[in-house]
């Protein structure tokens, strides 16, 4: 029987632009969605553009533009770059603009009121006498009180990862003006978090399909005690509250961008006309749950959600948490100030997807933070991507289309050498197709490298351009039995080189539906022409971008 999997990916924020440090913890989501269709099971992987908070009506503002004009026209930006770009085969990638999705948080604020879950209290809260408005959380800066970080937010600290309130911060001040914040009364919304402790204890413990910092951080946070906290903020952009009486408040974005994952999946069922299909994924203990997001997601993921999805009821719980580390670049933190980023935009322009999608996989913030070097990407996509795998491809399908026009015979019979081969590939299925399910996605990728270093070894080996002069008939059984290894790659790397793998399935003609196993071997195959599957990386592509960054 199939099962229902779901991948809820991070949302991200639509008041700028992407850069390579956003989409490193974005793309194990669709790796594990696309694998888990090829297994069979049933998929259901949603997303979508988090377009409320203040960051978007500051910028509206600077701009002279409504917030919506900010939000729309970065949420088209991300499905150019996202999905047309990078191939993220979501089933639903929407926004929090929806009808629905407001529906749907106020419902789930609502019920959670009504168990007292959602409590209102008078609390003084930082307001900007210059900028003559109350200050959100991201917008009030200063030290940290735990680990004496200079820039920490009001929400959180970046250096040390606690939750934070405006008012622990030590001389805080004004992100957009500088000036010290007042503090003034006001009335707001919050959520019992202290009434989730011992719930949050018993089913983290339980969790053994997170990532290690998922893990440890949330273990810190709860053995440090949860605090209530706000879950609406002084402004007009966002969802309203649905009570009589607080219109110039709203549901703070990161209580409602979390439930997005909730009303993703409902409108999907809507437009997919089976309005109640979401609850075979919801409202089935026997589903699976990926949540894949960036280190500084984890407490919104692991303590906020389960406590929203545990008060409302009857909900599945995250199973399984991938969460990524940070990425930095040439060595530094990354900088939109400074200028010290590379946008997925301009990276799309110069570069094949598929490149970054191996780049950041392999390289990339898996289990601590990496950085990403441009010489190190050229050096490992001309030598492991193109030089491994790329070579191999293309030397089997050239030699075959020019030897054997009219295509090959698979062997009655394969030698040791062979069989040894088949064999590995035929594991590989197994091995690296548990690797993903565990999030170990850097060693699948590594496992597929060895495979294609071995076929490699055993297409020298058998020197099929010389042999075709002397045994034509030994020169066309290795060339089957490369094709076929061939066939098995583009499966193997398909969750990961989307691209790539339909473009080997092109070369090779292969018109039967890819499924997740060993590829029963073929009678006989024709193939296309060769085409390179990537281009060489060139020191003038490279010395280009490093002109491009500054500081």
């Amino acid at each position: 029987m199939n099962k229902k999997i779901l991948v809820a990916a991070a949302w991200p924020y639509a008041n700028g632009s992407l850069h390579l440090g956003h989409v490193a913890g974005l793309i194990p989501a669709d790796i594990i969605a696309r694998y888990y269709r090829l297994k069979g099971d049933d998929v259901l992987y949603i997303s979508g553009s988090d377009c409320h908070g203040t960051p978007i009506t500051v910028a509206a503002q600077a701009q002279g533009v409504e917030p919506i004009e900010i939000a729309e026209q970065y949420h088209k930006e991300f499905i150019a770059t996202l999905i047309d770009g990078l191939g993220f085969s979501y089933d639903n990638y929407t926004t929090t603009l929806t009808a629905n999705h407001t529906e749907v948080v106020q419902d789930i604020f609502t019920k959670l009121y009504e168990k007292n879950l959602i409590y209102t209290k008078v609390d003084k809260l930082p307001y900007c006498p210059t900028c003559d408005r109350f200050l959100p959380d991201r917008f009030v800066e200063g030290e940290c009180p735990h680990c004496h970080f200079k820039d920490a937010r009001g929400d959180q600290c970046d250096n040390c990862g606690k939750l934070l309130n405006p008012n622990e911060l030590i001389n805080p001040r004004c992100k957009t003006c500088g000036g010290t914040p007042e503090w003034r009364d006001s009335e707001h919304f919050y959520l019992k978090l202290s009434a989730m402790q011992q719930f949050l204890e018993d089913w983290s413990s339980q969790s053994t399909s997170w990532r290690p910092n998922a893990i440890g951080f949330t273990k810190k946070l709860l053995a440090e005690g949860l605090h209530d906290r706000a879950i609406t903020r002084d402004t007009t952009w966002g969802i309203p509250i649905p009570l009589p009486g607080y219109d110039d408040k709203r549901i703070y974005v990161w209580f409602e961008a979390v439930s997005g994952y909730l009303s993703a999946s409902i409108e999907w069922a809507k437009k997919t006309d089976q309005p109640e299909a979401w609850k075979q994924w919801w409202e089935n203990n026997d589903a699976l749950h990926y949540y894949v997001h960036g280190k500084d997601n984890i407490p919104f993921h692991t303590i906020i959600w389960p406590s929203i999805l545990h008060g409302y009821d009857g909900l599945h719980l995250p199973d399984r948490i991938i969460s990524s580390e940070y990425l930095t670049l040439e060595k530094e933190q990354l900088s939109k100030s400074r200028h010290w980023f590379i946008l997925l935009k301009d990276f799309l322009e110069s570069f094949d997807a598929d490149t970054l999608r191996f780049y950041l996989l392999l390289s990339g913030p898996e289990t601590g933070d990496t950085d990403f070097s441009w010489s190190d990407f050229r050096a490992r996509i001309n030598a492991e991507l193109i030089g491994n795998f790329g070579n191999f491809v293309n030397r089997t399908i050239s030699i075959t289309y020019k030897n054997f026009p009219e295509g090959v015979k698979y062997p009655a019979k394969l030698s040791e050498i062979q069989t040894e081969l088949v064999d590995h590939a035929t594991k590989c299925f197994k091995q690296i197709g548990e690797l993903i399910e565990a999030g170990h996605l850097r060693n699948a990728l590594r496992e597929f490298l060895a495979l294609t270093e071995h076929c490699n070894r055993y297409f020298n080996d058998a020197a099929p351009w010389l042999s075709v002069k002397e045994d034509n008939a030994k020169a066309e059984a290795d060339l089957a039995v490369a094709i076929q290894l061939i066939r098995c790659l583009s499966i193997l790397i398909c969750p990961i080189l989307p691209k790539s793998s339909e473009n080997i399935q092109a070369q090779i003609r292969e018109d039967k539906v890819v499924k997740w196993s060993y590829p029963q071997p073929f009678d006989h195959i024709v193939v296309g022409p060769a085409e390179h599957l990537y281009r060489y990386i060139e020191e003038e592509d490279i010395n280009k971008q490093y002109s491009l960054l500054g500081k």
